[in-house]
């Protein structure tokens, strides 16, 4: 058995204000929504060169798992994404973002750095040391 692929679906308070953060800030597109058509969605799917992430309502998620109708948004969840340029993508979206952690070199060669999203998910972007 072989596990293909793992496309995380986070429950958010507003899916299109998601959208639009995703999409405007972090040059994510669409893929899919639910309703197909209209300003009030309850899920999306958006994606960027090889990510794509989910974004369901609190009211949708619930309904589907009872348990996490009450838990809070973001929480201790990050998201770790490998990218090319990691210096250019910093410059890029320094001024757009709340930064979390600034960049820095890890010890086990990477330069990282943290934002945190529309709705408290934070977000570690991460490439190699050049």
């Amino acid at each position: 058995m072989v596990l293909r692929k793992l496309t995380p679906n986070l429950m958010v308070a507003d899916v299109q204000r998601t959208v639009e953060f995703y999409h405007d800030t972090l040059g994510f597109e669409v893929v899919a929504t639910v309703p197909e058509t209209g300003e009030t969605l309850d899920w999306a799917m958006m994606g960027r060169d090889e990510v794509a992430l989910m974004f369901q309502s609190r009211a949708s998620l619930g309904g589907e798992i009872p348990t996490l109708a009450a838990r809070p948004l973001g929480g201790a969840l990050t998201l770790y994404i490998e990218v090319d340029d990691v210096r250019a993508l910093y410059e890029s979206l320094r001024e757009h973002v709340a930064l979390v952690v600034e960049p820095h070199d890890t010890f086990y060669g990477t330069r990282e750095f943290c934002v945190e999203d529309s709705n408290g998910y934070l977000l570690v972007f991460a490439g190699q040391v050049a």
